[in-house]
């Protein structure tokens, strides 16, 4: 169970989350390799998210699969989480996002879409975000942003949720916040976490050498 959160004297009622977690991509500047695989320190990337989503106290996980979907969903099958396979994954995130967002069971006052490439993210991260989506003054979507760059994950609301799923393929949370900037909620923080994603090569080897950490690629078959 979440905790209470108390400002004023008052107390937040616990939120209902779920969360996306987007693990289809093809990761092209990769060489093709399913980066939610890639291992940190001996541990999956995406075996870390989910980790984090449970000491965050997540109630229900969509995991979105694609390329390389038997490996990604052998490497969760011993979590409690809900598949939805992406069959259009080339067509890029927003259509895993609105896959992920239609499996989810039941109402939630707030879903996280989360990467699956983001190695710092932890518990506490998340719960950084919950307990600023809770005392936003106004906005359908919280966003971390750090130093002027929009980072990851982000935080939506019923109203968002509907606009998305509602929207055809091309509409997703990116478009939503350039489009509809009133419905977004600003959430300045300065946790380079948020902002710390492993999209090439490079990224990898600039991660190990700040970090000390051993990282290794999946198989790319």
């Amino acid at each position: 169970m979440g905790c209470l959160l108390k400002q004023g004297g008052g107390l937040y009622a616990r939120l209902r989350i779920g969360a996306v977690l987007l693990a289809a991509g093809v990761g092209k500047r990769m060489g093709g390799v399913a980066k939610s695989l890639i291992r940190l320190q001996g541990v999956p990337l995406i075996s870390r998210q989910l980790i984090a989503l449970s000491g965050a106290g997540v109630d229900e996980v969509v995991v979105v699969t694609g390329h390389q979907r038997d490996a990604v969903e052998a490497q969760v099958q011993s979590f409690p989480v809900s598949l939805a396979h992406n069959a259009d994954y080339s067509l890029g995130q927003q259509s895993s996002v609105r896959v992920g967002l239609a499996a989810l069971r039941g109402h939630f006052d707030a879903v996280f879409i989360m990467l699956a490439d983001q190695p710092l993210i932890g518990a506490a991260d998340l719960t950084e975000l919950i307990a600023a989506f809770k005392k936003r003054p106004a906005g359908h979507l919280l966003v971390p942003v750090i130093d002027g760059q929009r980072g990851n994950p982000i935080l939506l609301d019923d109203i968002a949720k509907a606009d998305i799923l509602a929207s055809g393929v091309n509409l997703g949370c990116r478009h939503l916040i350039e489009n509809q900037p009133e419905l977004v909620h600003v959430h300045a923080s300065s946790n380079q976490r948020f902002v710390t994603d492993l999209d090439t090569l490079e990224d990898l080897q600039r991660l190990a050498e700040r970090t000390g950490w051993k990282l290794e690629l999946p198989a790319t078959a």
